[in-house]
C-alpha cells in the first residue's frame, strides 16, 4: 500500500488539521472518569473494576505503538489512520453491546484492548509524516498534533456528560452514549484519513533543510543505543512526576488546604482539574514550539530541573499558599504536555527522519510504565500516610520528595545524551523519495 503523495501545489499546512483530527478523537481517553460513577452504579463495579478499560487502554497504546510503529512507518499515514479509526470506533461499538446486554467484560475488551490498539496506532500516525513537512520547525508541528491528544478531553467530557444526561445513566443510556462516540468520531477522524499526504520530494519547502538530511538511523539500530534509553528514562521520569499529579489532582488539592481557613469546594477543586488540562494541552504547543528555538536537551533542562523545583516549592510551602500551589502545579502539567510533544522532534535530531514514527513507538513503552508508576506512588503512599494518622499536605510530602528524585534522575539521563555513534549509521533513504516522485510522475 503506496502512501498518498501530495500533488504539487499542495499545502503543508493541511497536515495538522489531519493529524488534529485523528488526535481530538483519541483524546477522548483522558476523559473516561465521565463513565465511571454511571458504570459503577448500573453494572454494580467498584472503582478498581471501573478504571479497567482505561487501564487497559493505556497499556495497549504502549504496546501497539511499539509493536506497530514499524508497519505505521511502511505503510504511511493513510493507512495508520485507517486503522486507528476502525479500532478506536470499533471499541465503542462493542463497549455500546456490552452496555446493552450489561456484559462488562465487552466493555473492558471493546474499549481497552481494541480501542486501546486504535489509541496506540492513532497517537504515532501523523509524527514522521509532520516531521517531514515541517524539517524547518519539527517541534511546532508534531506539538500541534498531540496538543490535540491532551485537549480532547476538553471536547469529550462536557459532551459524555450531556449525553449521559439526556440519555440516561444507567446500562441503556451508557449503550447509546458509547454508540453516538464511535459513529461520531469515525466520521470526524475520517476527515484525517482524506486529508494525510507525504510530501513529493524530501524538501516541501523552499530554504528549509531536507528531513533526511544528517544521520540516518533505523528503528532497529535505534533501540540498542544508549541515546535511546536514556530518552526512555527522560520520558519516563517525565510522565511520572506530571502524572502523579495529574491522577489525583481533585483530592490532592482539597487535602493539602482541608486545615486551613480556606478550605476548596468540590466545585473548585473541579475548576483546578479543568486548568490542569489547559496546561497540559498549552504545554505541548508552546513548550515545543520552543524546542525549536533553543534546543531539544535545553527545553528537557527546563522540563526537569524546573519541574523538580516547582515540586519542592509545592512540598515546602504549598500548603501556606494557594495560588504558589495552584500555579506550581500549572507549570508541572505544562512540562508534562510538552515532554510528550517534544519528544519525537529530540528523536529525529538524533536518530533522523528515516523511521522516526517507529523508534517514537518503541519509547512510549515508557508512558506505559509510567502511567502505573506515578499514580501508584502518590496513592499507596497517601493511603499509607493516612493509615499512619496524618492529614492534610503530609499525605503527599513522601511521595513529592520521591518525584524530585525522579526528575533529578531524568536530568541526569539528558545530560548523557551525545550523538549518536557513526556505526548505527544507515545511508539516507534517497532512493524512497525518488520511487515516490517516480509513481506520481508515471500516475499523472
Amino acid at each position: 500500500m503506496s502512501p498518498p503523495v501530495a500533488p504539487a501545489g499542495w499545502s503543508r499546512w493541511l497536515v495538522p488539521p489531519a493529524a488534529l483530527s485523528v488526535h481530538l478523537s483519541i483524546g477522548q481517553a483522558y476523559a473516561w472518569s465521565v463513565f465511571k460513577p454511571p458504570l459503577e452504579s448500573s453494572l454494580d463495579l467498584s472503582g478498581t473494576q471501573s478504571a479497567l478499560p482505561f487501564q487497559l487502554a493505556i497499556v495497549m497504546l504502549g504496546l501497539s505503538a511499539a509493536f506497530g510503529g514499524t508497519f505505521v512507518e511502511r505503510n504511511g499515514p493513510r493507512w495508520a489512520m485507517t486503522v486507528a479509526l476502525v479500532c478506536f470506533s470499533s471499541g465503542f461499538l462493542i463497549s455500546a453491546l456490552g452496555a446493552a446486554t450489561e456484559q462488562y467484560w465487552l466493555i473492558v475488551l471493546g474499549y481497552g484492548f481494541v480501542g486501546g490498539i486504535g489509541l496506540g496506532i492513532g497517537y504515532i500516525s501523523p509524527v514522521s509524516t509532520l516531521i517531514k513537512w515541517f524539517p524547518d520547525r519539527p517541534g511546532m508541528a508534531t506539538g500541534i498534533a498531540i496538543m490535540g491528544f491532551g485537549g480532547g478531553a476538553l471536547i469529550a467530557s462536557p459532551w459524555s456528560t450531556q449525553m449521559l444526561e439526556s440519555f440516561g445513566s444507567d446500562s441503556s443510556g451508557i449503550a447509546q452514549a458509547f454508540l453516538v462516540h464511535g459513529l461520531v468520531y469515525a466520521v470526524f477522524m475520517s476527515l484525517g484519513v482524506f486529508l494525510v499526504r507525504v510530501p513529493r520530494t524530501e524538501k516541501p519547502v523552499e530554504g528549509a533543510p531536507s528531513a533526511l538530511q544528517g544521520p540516518q538511523v533505523s528503528a532497529r539500530n535505534a533501540v540498542r543505543t544508549p541515546q535511546f534509553w536514556c530518552l526512555w528514562v527522560v520520558l519516563c521520569m517525565n510522565v511520572t512526576a506530571g502524572i502523579g499529579i495529574l491522577e489525583k489532582a481533585a483530592p490532592m488539592i482539597t487535602d493539602f488546604f482541608a486545615d486551613t481557613s480556606t478550605p476548596v469546594s468540590v466545585s473548585a477543586a473541579a475548576g483546578f482539574v479543568a486548568l490542569l488540562s489547559a496546561a497540559n494541552m498549552a504545554g505541548r504547543i508552546g513548550w515545543s514550539s520552543t524546542s525549536d528555538l533553543i534546543g531539544r536537551k535545553n527545553i528537557y533542562r527546563v522540563y526537569l530541573g524546573v519541574g523538580a523545583v516547582m515540586y519542592a516549592l509545592i512540598a515546602l510551602f504549598g500548603d501556606s499558599s494557594k495560588p504558589l500551589f495552584i500555579l506550581c502545579a500549572l507549570v508541572i502539567l505544562s512540562f508534562y504536555g510538552g515532554g510528550f510533544a517534544t519528544i519525537p522532534a529530540y528523536l529525529k535530531d538524533l536518530f533522523g527522519a528515516y523511521q522516526v514514527g517507529a523508534i517514537h513507538g518503541r519509547l512510549l513503552t515508557a508512558w506505559s510504565l509510567a502511567g502505573v508508576l506515578g499514580p501508584l506512588i502518590v496513592n499507596w503512599i497517601a493511603d499509607r500516610q493516612e493509615d499512619a494518622g496524618k492529614h492534610g499536605s503530609a499525605l503527599y510530602g513522601l511521595s513529592f520528595i520521591i518525584m524530585i528524585g525522579l526528575l533529578v534522575v531524568g536530568f541526569v539521563a539528558n545530560e548523557l545524551v551525545r550523538p549518536v555513534d557513526a556505526r548505527h549509521h544507515i545511508p539516507a533513504p534517497r532512493e524512497e523519495t525518488a520511487d515516490v516522485e517516480r509513481q506520481q510522475s508515471e500516475s499523472a
